[in-house]
Order: structure tokens, then sequence, then C-alpha cells
């Protein structure tokens, strides 16, 4: 087989969920020019038939699929939707996270939004609701087409370099005033996505089915100046990331180019976990 047929994914079906994130309908677009028929899983149906309608559009396939994925019935009318339209299911990407969000009530106390001290136990618990609970029953639901079809089956969770290092929370710092904090949950639930990436492919062990992570490391999507510029500094390339530049890592780790490849991480961060 030719390098370039090893990267094909004519025939298979990949769902993304989070499919009209930055990032998200990146994949999505990426996948389909690589063959495949996508289903665009996010729980902003309007936001996500957008994306498959652009897809369409362009000649590819795709449907979309609005799913609250907290929730196992959405998660799995989901794959009864995907395997009705498309007939099998063989890639899973586990886009969708809650991002961090204003704490409205940290900043009326003079508290940094996302500070440790004073962080909100239902924003806590809705984290972990989603970016770990929400990958467990959409991979649940997913895998069971896959292991039936018997044949390869490829899962990859995106992870962040946050769930591997600790962040620098130097880098919310704005003209010597802090501005911000990452909060707590974004490490602890992004590291759990490893832990479940690694345990899934021991799991599944001698069959065809792979689990592998992909870590981004920040990708520009309009941030303020400050922050563009004291997170440049810390990766050896010396910017942030184009949110096409991950594009060529989840295809690797979709197709058959990286066969040989499960529980393990593929990192691209610019250099960021490097020193």
């Amino acid at each position: 087989m030719k390098i370039q047929e090893k990267f094909e994914l004519k025939n298979r079906v990949a769902v993304v969920t989070g499919g009209v994130g930055l990032l998200g309908a990146e994949f999505c677009k990426t996948l389909a020019e690589a063959g495949a028929s996508i289903a665009v899983v996010d729980i902003n149906l309007e936001a996500a038939d957008k994306v498959a309608v652009g897809l369409i559009k362009d000649g590819y396939k795709a449907i979309a699929v609005g799913t609250d994925i907290t929730k196992p019935d959405s998660v799995n009318a989901m794959v009864s939707t995907v395997l009705a339209a498309f007939g099998s299911l063989d890639v899973l990407v586990n886009s969708a996270a809650l991002d961090p969000k204003f704490d409205p009530d940290a900043a009326a106390k003079g508290i940094a939004p996302g500070a440790f001290e004073d962080y909100p136990l239902d924003q806590w618990n809705a984290a972990l609701n989603v970016n770990l609970t929400g990958i467990f029953l959409v991979t649940q639901a997913c895998v069971k087409p896959m292991i039936a079809q018997g044949k390869k089956g490829s899962i990859i969770n995106i992870c962040s370099t946050y769930g591997l290092n600790g962040p620098d929370q130097r880098i919310y710092i704005k003209d010597g005033k802090r501005v911000a904090y990452k909060p707590v949950y974004y490490t602890v639930t992004k590291a759990g996505v490893m832990g479940f990436t690694k345990y899934l492919a021991a799991y599944y062990a001698e069959t065809e089915i792979r689990v592998n992570a992909l870590t981004p490391g920040g990708v520009f999507n309009n941030h303020d100046d400050y922050f563009v510029k004291n997170y440049s500094a810390k990766t050896i390339v010396g910017r942030m990331a184009k949110k096409d530049e991950m594009n060529g890592a989840l295809l690797f780790l979709a197709s058959d180019a990286s066969s040989y490849m499960t529980g393990n991480n593929l990192i691209v961060d610019g250099g960021w976990t490097a020193w």
C-alpha cells in the first residue's frame, strides 16, 4: 500500500463530538476530505447543521446530530441515527469539552476568575459531567457497533497540555495584575482523559480497536494580546497554534497510517512541554 493510501478514510464513518467547536469543525472537514462520512455531533443542533451543510455543499457526506453527551438516552439516539444514515461507525473523535467560564461570584469578591480557593462546586461538577462522564458515555455507545462490525476502529480523545502539566498561571497576568486563573477542573479532567485512553487501549487488546489521545497546545482564538505574548514566550516555536495545525495529527490517528499505535498520546504543542 502506498503511503498516501494509508491516510485514506474511504467507506468509513466518523463521529466528531463538539463538532462545531474551533477544532471540532476542523476535524470534521479533515476527515471528510480524507473520504469519511461525517456525523457532526454537538449539543447545538443548529450550529451542527451549518457545519454539516457546509460539508455537503463541498461534496462530502455529512449529517448533524444534536446530542447532550451527559445523557445516555441522547447519546444512544445519536449512535442509532448515525448507523441508520451510514450503516457503520469506524472513527470516534471525542472533542466535546466544557471550556473555562467567567465566574461572576469570584469577580464580585475581588478574586480573579478561576481561583481555586473559591471555585464553585456546581462548575466543578458540570465540568466532570461533560469532560469525563460525557466521553465515557459516548465511547461506551460508539464502541458497541465497532465491536459488532468486527473490523478496524479508531477512538481519538482530545487531551490538553494542561492535562500533562500544571498550568503556568503566570501567563494570566496583564500589566502586573492577575486577570484570571486556569480552573482546577481543566487539568483534572484532561488528565482523566489520558487515563481513560490508556485504560481503553489496554481493554481492547487483541482487537482491531485502537485508542489514542491527541494533545493540542494553545490554539489562537482571538485571544488578548497580553495572553498571546505570554503564551508564545513559553513555546519553542514562539507562537500559538493555528486552528488547522492539529488536522494532520488527527488524520494520522484516525487512519491506517497509525495502525501500530494505541494507548499513546500525540502531542502537537509547538514545544510547550519540551522545556
